[in-house]
């Protein structure tokens, strides 16, 4: 984890990871997503993911670096939820110093954070 040139901080390779390799995985605070979406309101940076209709991580707090994974336009990794589960997978071969970046999809930020990554076809918000 270093300064990012997105947003913040963001989380870095340290080695060559070939592509489909599993990056990590997010911890945090279980949640509704009612509390999840009350605790969204009025940030530009928040750390929630929602695993169902229902439940809710809030990494927040968590010492987890993967908190930090920012969002790309075109990213280099994917999130997937399984079983109250979020996992990191590797999308693509990385390189040492390739910071690993997730599309964000449906966020709580419902279009008012401006898209950082500068990548070519930019959504632009978020």
């Amino acid at each position: 984890m270093r300064r990012s040139r997105i947003d913040g901080f963001g989380v870095f390779a340290d080695e060559p990871v070939p592509a489909g390799t599993k990056l990590g995985e997010l911890t945090g605070e279980a949640i509704t997503v009612a509390e999840a979406r009350r605790r969204a309101q009025g940030l530009s940076r928040i750390m929630l993911v929602e695993l169902s209709s229902s439940r809710a991580i809030d990494a927040s707090r968590s010492s987890d670096p993967m908190r930090f994974t920012n969002h790309s336009c075109s990213p280099n990794a994917r999130i997937s939820v399984q079983d109250g589960q979020v996992e990191f997978f590797a999308l693509r071969a990385l390189a040492p110093g390739d910071e690993i970046t997730v599309g964000y999809g449906a966020t709580h930020h419902e279009g008012r954070l401006a898209c950082r990554c500068a990548q070519p076809g930019c959504c632009g918000w978020l």
